[in-house]
């Protein structure tokens, strides 16, 4: 208390003498002797913020969220909206999970330990894949670590990663970013009517391919139907087939491992978390032959001295836990939060539940474009397949023109090219869709 007292810190609770023994020790006269803060971006005391009460604080907070738009949002493109069941908030609100860091003491963690079990146990039903890592910070980076794991586990020599033309820019350059430092290079196969050009890709695809990536459903929405065959041609260069995909899309299309996938990775953060504008959750799930090749950390079950069922972090292979020449990522912690609500908001929906939601996904696209098109100057799909929650739609205005016309009454969509709009129906309200075909009428003219 003395030393806390004295330097007015219970963070730092040093007494004068005792910070000028420490100064002294390391030959400096003064703390911010320590550091090296150029004058113009040093701290001067000063944040130039007004102080005011809580009260005047909540009102100013509200009028600056007051001054965005309130727009129906019919936005997807790899961040989806679905609606949260509201346990999901009260149960994830839990003082000992909001407080939870790293499951490091596992004595003390048995039940966030055991909700990424079963988030992992998840995504091992929906892939059909062995492993599935405890979640991983988003879609992109995920991807980032596929390819670097394809380098490693690659046989032979190879430093070419493919990727649709397709992919989106986000998640293209994290890519990019990831294998930087190594000798692996990204480049992009053709797509065919928004699916993979399966004749442009058996071109692509030699030795020196490392991984072959592909999404289903792909960013516009497609359902991608040569995936069978993309894996054969990724397998017959000896490289790793990685799929892209989601919890929702995995439970009504075809298991990854069926069609031969080697990785899945994706946003799981469909379920359990709202459209949160770049936040996500990484999946990350593979063949059991990759298991010391896992990004992040594992959650295993096993028995304590008095057999009863634990849980533990059973592998952990960040640099921070093992020789750096023997870690196979550098990334620092998970999303462990986001990862239970994912999993608690699949427990609540149960298997018939998530089938039931992902084909409303497609039901509910495919009856929103057979509207679209009945309008005159719209075409609706763009792409002759069948779709999962979003579409294209070309239109003869403008398409710039079009969407800032929607959104002034009340409506966002995505601009995809010069007469190309995307729309979402996912988390979209029903009562909300007969207003956007009729705003979507008066802006097509």
């Amino acid at each position: 208390m003395n030393g806390s007292h004295a330097t007015g810190s219970p963070y730092a609770p040093h007494t004068d003498d005792e910070r000028a023994a420490m100064l002294e020790a390391v030959d400096v006269d003064t703390v911010d002797d320590l550091f090296d803060i150029p004058a113009d971006v040093r701290f001067d005391d000063e944040f130039g913020i007004d102080a005011r009460t809580e009260r005047e604080t909540r009102r100013l907070v509200r009028s600056i969220l007051g001054r965005n738009d309130d727009l129906t949002e019919l936005l997807g493109r790899g961040h989806y909206g679905y609606y949260v069941p509201s346990l999901v908030d009260h149960l994830a609100d839990r003082s000992e999970f909001l407080t939870s860091y790293t499951q490091y003491q596992p004595e003390v963690s048995q039940g966030f330990l055991q909700a990424l079990f079963e988030y992992q146990s998840l995504l091992v039903e929906l892939t059909g894949l062995e492993v599935a890592n405890c979640s991983m910070y988003d879609a992109a980076t995920a991807l980032g670590e596929a390819a670097t794991l394809a380098e490693r586990v690659r046989s032979t020599s190879g430093h070419r990663v493919l990727v649709p033309d397709l992919l989106l820019e986000g998640r293209h350059s994290t890519l990019e970013n990831y294998v930087a430092g190594t000798d692996l290079e990204v480049e992009t196969y053709p797509t065919d009517d928004a699916n993979a050009d399966l004749d442009a890709l058996a071109d692509a695809v030699d030795d020196d391919v490392v991984m072959v990536y592909a999404e289903n459903p792909t960013v516009r929405g497609t359902v991608e139907e040569g995936l069978e065959r993309v894996g054969d041609l990724a397998h017959g260069a000896d490289a790793l087939f990685v799929l892209g995909s989601d919890p929702v899309a995995l439970s009504l299309l075809q298991r990854p491992a069926d069609v031969g996938a080697d990785v899945v990775v994706g946003d799981a953060s469909v379920l359990g978390l709202p459209t949160s504008y770049g936040m996500g959750l990484g999946l990350f799930a593979c063949r059991e032959d990759y298991l010391r090749q896992v990004p992040g950390r594992l959650v295993g079950v096993s028995e304590d001295a008095t057999d009863r069922r634990a849980y533990t972090l059973t592998l952990q292979t960040r640099e921070q836990h093992i020789r750096r020449e023997r870690a196979t990522s550098n990334i620092c912690t998970n999303q462990a939060w986001v990862a239970l609500r994912t999993a608690m908001h699949a427990a609540y929906l149960g298997p018939d539940g998530m089938v039931d939601l992902a084909k409303r996904g497609v039901t509910r696209a495919e009856a929103l474009a057979d509207r679209l098109d009945d309008i005159v100057g719209v075409t609706a799909p763009v792409h002759d397949r069948h779709h999962v929650r979003e579409f294209v739609a070309r239109v003869d205005q403008p398409a710039k023109a079009v969407v800032s016309d929607l959104e002034k009454r009340g409506f966002a969509v995505h601009v995809v090219g010069e007469h190309e709009v995307q729309v979402c129906v996912a988390g979209v309200p029903d009562e909300r869709i007969d207003p956007f075909v009729d705003a979507f009428t008066e802006v097509a003219r």
